[in-house]
């Protein structure tokens, strides 16, 4: 029997027969050695009839299995009571970056079970012929962790589909004199003889690929002023030059003021920054945090866009997240618009400006780009950015700026913890707006031709 693939731009990830609702790990990770041991409790639920649970896992060797009747979901039940169960584990394999839990018993949909694994090894990024490298990755001195589509098997066993959001907790211990930045909110630190033990817990669903841990010599750099929603906000990195440090984020919390003006309420409990000492080709995006290298420690416009773009995740693909990753334009054209928003709002170019000024990039490249479904090898060109944010801007200009962003702060307050679609978005805006949003924007989403500029 073939393995499972839950969404076909990643071949050979997620399994749609079930859903974790919780992860709880364990990890101690030894800086010196990159050598990770870790035991991860899954809480599943079951969907479809099935006789096997699998999980994604790369890299890292499982060593006890066990699977055992599961407790009701704190988050409560999702389709039915769950019925009575004594399935158990058969006996589990390896193959291809899976681990394939064979049960001794058909599971019914609606049980629920608890999935321990225990495992240790040395972690490293995946490879994808399509999509490259993601995962965990050592720096000088520390980790990142970047996810983002394919990464999250490196470190720990899931279900790595993105519409599967769950709760999480992790422990994470490691040499003392490391900081562990992480998802959520820090539950614990204690420090006990040569190790330290980060506890962070992220209360709120989550997707796999925004799952992330970074570790370093980091400590906390003051911001100036606080967003007036009174949101935490924090950078933590190593040494700066404060006069870039300054460029770079002396306005975050302006940022987070005009994004929650324009896109409704901070969706989390807090939001930090990270500032590895390594230079970083691109910034990464997780939920509750961003990641960035020190090369882009900087306050010229195209360090700014990014630290924009980047907060605009937490609205656009943290809370708000595609179920498929052929709608990436939900997340990413999104994010670039609201680096544009950002533009206006702060003095520089206006959203139109910026708009006319993208447009006129795109062109002069190739218009072979198809926005709703462009291809695992295209998927985050940047004309699904640049085409996704017009996108948007052209609906803008149809219906004014009042009902333009009415409409995206009721996307995210009625779809926050949801997975969506196209199709979502297009009904959403038609209702919010009162324009039918799929015949408007069709040509933008289902051609390849780029339409006239929107104006």
């Amino acid at each position: 029997m073939g393995l499972p693939t839950a969404d076909d731009y990643l071949p050979g990830h997620g399994d749609r027969s079930f859903s974790v609702r919780h992860y709880d790990l364990e990890l101690t990770y030894a800086v010196e050695t990159n050598r990770l041991e870790g035991r991860a409790t899954l809480e599943v639920e079951v969907l479809e009839s099935t006789d096997r649970l699998v999980l994604d896992l790369a890299h890292l060797s499982p060593q006890k299995v066990r699977v055992a009747p599961g407790r009701p979901s704190e988050r409560g039940p999702r389709r039915r009571t769950a019925p009575a169960t004594k399935v158990g584990l058969k006996k589990f394999s390896t193959r291809s970056h899976r681990l394939v839990l064979a049960l001794d018993d058909e599971a019914e949909p609606g049980t629920r079970l608890t999935v321990t694994v225990g495992y240790s090894g040395h972690p490293k990024p995946l490879v994808t012929r399509h999509l490259g490298d993601a995962g965990w990755e050592e720096l000088t001195d520390g980790v990142i962790v970047a996810a983002q589509p394919h990464g999250s098997p490196t470190w720990f066993p899931c279900n790595d589909r993105p519409d599967d959001k769950a709760t999480y907790r992790l422990a994470l211990t490691v040499t003392a004199g490391y900081r562990v930045e992480a998802n959520g909110e820090l539950a614990k630190h204690t420090r006990r003889g040569s190790s330290e033990t980060w506890v962070w817990e992220q209360k709120q669903p989550m997707a796999t690929y925004l799952a992330t841990v970074q570790v370093g010599r980091y400590r906390d750099w003051r911001l100036p002023g606080k967003p007036a929603s009174g949101v935490p906000v924090k950078v933590v990195a190593g040494d700066l030059d404060r006069a870039a440090f300054g460029d770079a984020f002396g306005r975050q919390h302006e940022m987070v003021d005009v994004f929650e003006e324009h896109f409704g309420p901070y969706p989390f409990d807090s939001y930090r920054v990270v500032v590895t000492d390594d230079d970083l080709e691109i910034p990464l995006e997780s939920q509750t945090l961003s990641t960035f290298g020190r090369n882009l420690v900087r306050g010229d416009w195209d360090a700014t866009r990014l630290i924009a773009h980047e907060l605009a995740h937490q609205w656009f693909g943290n809370a708000v997240t595609l179920r498929d990753w052929k709608d990436i334009w939900l997340h990413e054209g999104f994010a670039c618009y609201s680096e544009w928003v950002w533009s206006e709002a702060s003095g520089g170019p206006t959203a139109a400006q910026q708009a006319a000024r993208y447009y006129g990039g795109l062109e002069e490249k190739p218009e072979d780009l198809l926005l709703v479904d462009p291809g695992p090898d295209l998927m985050f060109d940047d004309r699904v950015y640049k085409r996704g944010a017009l996108t948007l801007h052209a609906l803008r200009v149809e219906v004014g700026d009042k009902r333009f962003f009415a409409m995206l702060r009721a996307w995210v307050k009625d779809f926050a913890g949801a997975s969506v679609t196209t199709e979502d978005f297009l009904a959403h805006a038609s209702k919010e707006t009162g324009v039918n949003a799929s015949v408007l924007l069709r040509p933008w989403l289902h051609e390849t031709d780029l339409p006239p500029f929107p104006q």
